[in-house]
């Protein structure tokens, strides 16, 4: 690109700093009117000559080595860390989504926060390039623009690639630190905080949630209408704050972000088992089938309950009974309607050990490829059986832990007013379905 635009976002850039000061020394003196005027005059020249380009360039290249360029950084794991930070450009294609995947990264700065304009100074990019691209290259024509001295030149482009010097390596007692053995010793591992990895991260997620485009996708969708492009959501994203109220102190971009840190969901997906009728079915109520296991709880609740006390007479007791009975049966036709479905309508042709009063209650919909099927369900005789399977599973259950449980029980559970009432509504709901 042609390096005056370059120099032009120097000039623009130390202005905007100089109105930005200026700005604030007019507030305070008003504060100070009763001073003489000569000096804040005096001290008004001042301040605009150390914002002059030639002045503040040379300023800002002494404080440059204050900062650091990197794309690791260390203070995300302890603001208070002395570890070294790196600056990395290798790239690698393994496979991974990692810093090494993407290039480009746009470098990060640590270091003195009050330093940090330096850092905005070299990598504001301006029609896709930026200072701190020239120092890499070796093009110093933007800051040749400033002044015709070369040796002051040199000072300028010798302070501003301190911030590309990397120093000793060192490690931090506040760092993390892995030691990791290697032939009887070890390697002392130090993981960094990928921070140009997240800016990146952290602009395509603007980009995807708030650009303009994106607008446009939301009231496409909100008016169900239709729109070219896809609308992109993170379900689960949390995000994370570092710095808390001067993200500054961490980082350049982490200031940039606002300190803040999106997280994606890693969580394994849910898959769901596919739903398939069911084969070989002899008995709904068969030990180990569906509704026994899911039962389990609740008639061990139940037996716990009766072998306690074994009075049966305490209303408190029969109270507690009551509701464990009653789970039962809403848990045994819960189950009944995950059978009853059209889509398996005359699933149980392939279950013919299935008990025959079995079949008309939970194939429901064969009634309507199956004219004999549908006179045999309509006699409704078939309720009374499976009133009775439900009692004898009932008693089978208990009778492991209270013998005792015989004739009489039996009796009460399929007579019990619950299970009859529930079986008559939903025959009523699957009759009104049929039509």
């Amino acid at each position: 690109m042609d390096d005056r635009s370059l120099a032009a976002f120097i000039a623009e850039y130390i202005a905007g700093r100089r109105q930005t000061k200026l700005d604030a020394f007019e507030k305070e003196a008003a504060k100070r009117s009763a001073e003489d005027s000569a000096t804040l005059a005096e001290e008004r020249r001042e301040l605009e000559r150390r914002y002059e380009p030639k002045a503040w360039l040379t300023d800002a290249a002494k404080r440059a080595g204050q900062i650091s360029l990197v794309t690791h950084a260390a203070k995300f794991t302890h603001g208070d860390s002395k570890s070294s930070s790196i600056y990395s450009e290798a790239v690698a294609a393994e496979g991974y989504l990692s810093s090494a995947a993407l290039q480009g990264l746009e470098p990060d700065a640590v270091g003195n926060a009050a330093a940090l304009d330096v850092a905005k100074l070299l990598q504001t990019r301006i029609e896709g390039d930026s200072l701190l691209d020239c120092l890499k290259r070796g093009d110093h024509r933007p800051f040749a623009a400033f002044t015709d001295d070369g040796t002051q030149l040199n000072e300028w482009i010798s302070g501003f690639s301190r911030a590309l010097t990397a120093a000793e390596p060192a490690s931090h007692k506040l760092a993390k630190q892995n030691y990791f053995p290697v032939n009887g010793d070890y390697h002392l591992l130090s993981p960094l905080f990928a921070t140009s990895f997240v800016h990146a991260l952290h602009q395509k997620m603007i980009a995807l949630r708030f650009g303009d485009e994106v607008k446009a996708i939301w009231k496409a969708r909100r008016e169900k209408t239709w729109h070219p492009q896809p609308l992109v959501r993170f379900p689960d994203a949390a995000e994370t704050h570092f710095g808390g109220t001067k993200p500054q102190n961490i980082s350049y971009l982490n200031s940039v972000r606002g300190g803040r840190t999106w997280l994606l969901s890693a969580q394994p997906p849910q898959w769901k088992r596919a739903e398939k009728p069911p084969v070989n079915m002899h008995s709904l109520f068969a030990f180990g089938g569906q509704f026994d296991r899911r039962a389990r709880g609740t008639v061990t609740l139940l037996v716990s309950l009766l072998s306690r006390t074994g009075k049966y007479t305490n209303h408190r007791i029969r109270g507690a009974r009551e509701e464990y009975i009653e789970a039962l049966i809403d848990l045994l036709f819960l189950v009944a309607t995950e059978i009853q479905r059209e889509a398996w309508q005359g699933w149980t042709l392939n279950c013919p050990e299935l008990k025959t009063h079995q079949q008309l209650w939970l194939d429901p919909w064969r009634t309507k490829t199956d004219e004999a099927f549908r006179l045999e369900r309509e006699k409704d005789d078939w309720q009374a059986s499976v009133a009775e399977d439900f009692a004898l599973w009932l008693n089978a259950r208990l009778r492991k832990a209270l013998p005792e449980v015989g004739a009489g029980e039996k009796r009460e559970w399929e007579t019990r007013q619950h299970l009859r009432d529930n079986l008559r509504e939903l025959e009523k709901i699957i009759q009104e379905e049929l039509k």
